[in-house]
């Protein structure tokens, strides 16, 4: 069974932390290490320097005699820090040899300090090595010492126990810094976990087709803000589809009741012997089919346009001289209404279909007609830009309440909800138009001022 995003996202964060810990440790270990034995080899150097300068000091040059009962006692404890020490004078003479004065004593040291070294640095290989340094006064020669000790160093009890202890602090802080992150990314995957969870029980009522429902409120993650707002949105989206279907299907109910009511009482009348079957009573039930035919060929153009298979004869078009002839052939429509329709621009060659095309601005032109009254104008203007072709379709009829604007292009979406025929089709004109500019990799967007009119414009890239 999968783990949950808390559930991993503090795994991921107390594995990382942990490995850094480690990392640093290790480091550490080894820096200080390397750092401290090299303050070790410098510190033996520096002490049998020191041993050298101590027993020099002890020779009196008057009686020209050695002052051999502190040169015991430093001998003595110079063996217990790990030096052992023979002083002979300028002769050659022997005056204080640390091995003839306790050779039990100078073995246990060895040994010690080799075992200890053999356990802890066993790849070392030290061993013990004596170190000769001349003795003056006053500018004479008056003898030498010679200090042995291990090298090339060794670390005495207090040396090991400061590193253990180093280790012990090191390991102490990366425990406390692993239960940190521990608790860190519980908290912190608890903060990212719940808006998660919370989008997917939305999501899930949204699937069980509850569209009325949101994610409140901010989380204080920005992409976590954004996946709520898309689930809103989602929401809004498939809850305006839903009444749009709902509409769809008493719209089209409403569509079929008129033509076929009409229908089937005329001839239920005619059958019944009520009525002649004459050229005028056949030519209205003719009429009405005629509307059902358009219902189904609209139906049938919306289908085709949103299907699978659609397909763009794609060839060089000339925007103006598509826009003047989709004009010229609805100039009869606005003459009806004493509508100018006037088109004007830049040419504008790209690569599109153009029956296709021809179909968008017919559409627009025809619904701009439609939705102007007498004696107004609809103005169709066309912008060439190094990128695109654009054309617009201007009018001053009644415009669009704001609301409205952002529910044009849905599927059936009719302004006049008693959906006279008289003032358009079943809405799906721009629907249709919508799809074929996008197939086309455009925008058709719409502006509009409720009682002043509205702009429609279709950008195509080049």
């Amino acid at each position: 069974m999968p783990r949950g995003l808390r559930a991993q996202l503090s795994l991921l964060i107390a594995l990382i932390v942990l490995l850094t810990v480690l990392l640093v440790s290790a480091l550490s270990n080894v820096l200080i290490g390397r750092q401290y034995e090299r303050h070790v080899l410098k510190q033996e150097v520096l002490k049998a320097e020191a041993i050298a300068d101590n027993i020099s000091r002890q020779y009196d040059a008057l009686s020209q005699k050695w002052d051999e009962s502190f040169i015991h006692g430093l001998g003595m404890y110079s063996l217990y820090d790990g030096y052992i020490i023979k002083v002979a004078d300028a002769d050659g003479r022997l005056v204080w040899d640390a091995e003839n004065h306790d050779m039990a004593a100078c073995s246990q040291v060895m040994m010690d300090i080799i075992e200890r070294m053999d356990a802890r640095r066993p790849s070392l290989s030290g061993e013990f090595a004596a170190h000769t340094y001349e003795l003056t006064s006053n500018g004479r020669l008056i003898g030498s010492v010679e200090v042995s000790y291990y090298g090339p160093y060794f670390l005495s009890e207090s040396d090991l126990r400061f590193l253990d202890t180093l280790n012990a602090i090191l390991a102490a802080v990366g425990a406390l810094a692993l239960a940190a992150a521990v608790l860190a990314g519980w908290v912190l995957a608890r903060r990212v976990a719940r808006p998660i969870v919370k989008a997917a029980k939305i999501a899930r009522r949204i699937a069980d087709g509850d569209y009325a429902i949101r994610f409140d409120g901010r989380t204080k993650t920005r992409e976590a803000d954004e996946l709520a707002d898309a689930l809103n949105h989602l929401a809004d989206a498939l809850d305006r589809q839903e009444r749009l279907r709902r509409r769809l299907v008493t719209d089209i109910a409403h569509e079929l009741r008129t033509p076929v009511s009409a229908i089937s009482s005329h001839l239920e009348i005619m059958l019944e012997g009520v009525w002649e079957p004459t050229t005028e009573r056949l030519q209205s039930v003719y009429d009405e089919i005629g509307r059902l035919g358009v219902l189904v060929s609209d139906l049938g153009r919306l289908a085709q346009a949103e299907g699978e298979n659609f397909r763009l004869q794609k060839s060089d078009a000339d925007l103006l001289a598509l826009a003047r002839s989709v004009a010229d052939g609805l100039e009869t429509e606005a003459q009806k209404k004493n509508i100018a329709l006037v088109v004007k621009g830049a040419t504008s060659v790209l690569s599109a279909d153009k029956d296709r095309i021809g179909q968008v601005v017919a559409n627009l032109i025809s619904n701009a007609i439609k939705y102007t009254p007498e004696g107004g104008q609809v103005r169709v203007s066309v912008r060439d830009s190094a990128e695109a072709g654009v054309i617009s379709v201007e009018d001053n009829g009644i415009g669009l309440q704001e609301a409205e604007l952002p529910l044009v292009f849905e599927r059936f979406y009719r302004t006049d909800v008693s959906r006279n025929r008289k003032t358009g089709g079943v809405g799906i004109g721009l629907t249709i138009a919508k799809s074929i500019v996008t197939a086309h990799g455009g925008t058709v967007t719409a502006e509009s001022e409720f009682g002043k009119g509205s702009n429609f414009t279709v950008r195509l890239p080049k």
